[in-house]
């Protein structure tokens, strides 16, 4: 029993401690980039297109089982990183020019960048703009805009 135990617990002190809100999320569920990868050149403005796979999408103040609304989060550190990694995780997302919120059940966006290397990251908030207590996070690519 020792034997089984024991590398259990390892792997469970070596993954990362993801916080979240109180919504429960399906555990499969993924949200991505539907029609950019890491890496990709653009010409201002951006189009992009958010997928979201194992989970609906409503706007937020909707409580619906399985469902949250997007968030965009440019040029900052990965969720839960950063001076207020921790907050945004328990209290919500903040609403700024690094935090595009996506509450009234938007897919897509156009945006405006600067010339210069960019990242994003797509989060799924619940209702009240709070990462699930499962996040559903993509990760975080680098574009480059011309």
């Amino acid at each position: 029993m020792k034997i089984i135990i024991a590398p259990l617990i390892a792997l469970t002190l070596a993954l990362p401690v993801w916080a979240g809100g109180e919504t429960a999320s399906n555990p499969d569920a993924q949200v991505y980039f539907a029609n950019i990868k890491d890496g990709d050149t653009f010409v201002s403005p951006v189009t992009v297109i958010f997928g979201l796979s194992g989970m609906g999408v409503a706007p937020a103040g909707t409580e619906k089982d399985n469902t949250g609304h997007h968030h965009l989060l440019i040029d900052r550190p990965p969720l839960g990183q950063g001076e207020d990694g921790a907050d945004e995780l328990s209290y919500g997302i903040p609403s700024d020019e690094h935090h595009l919120h996506f509450g009234g059940g938007q897919t897509e966006t156009t945006i405006e960048l600067e010339p210069g290397q960019h990242t994003l990251q797509l989060v799924l908030g619940d209702l009240g703009h709070v990462p699930h207590s499962k996040p559903i996070v993509s990760e975080m690519i680098t574009i480059i805009v011309e």
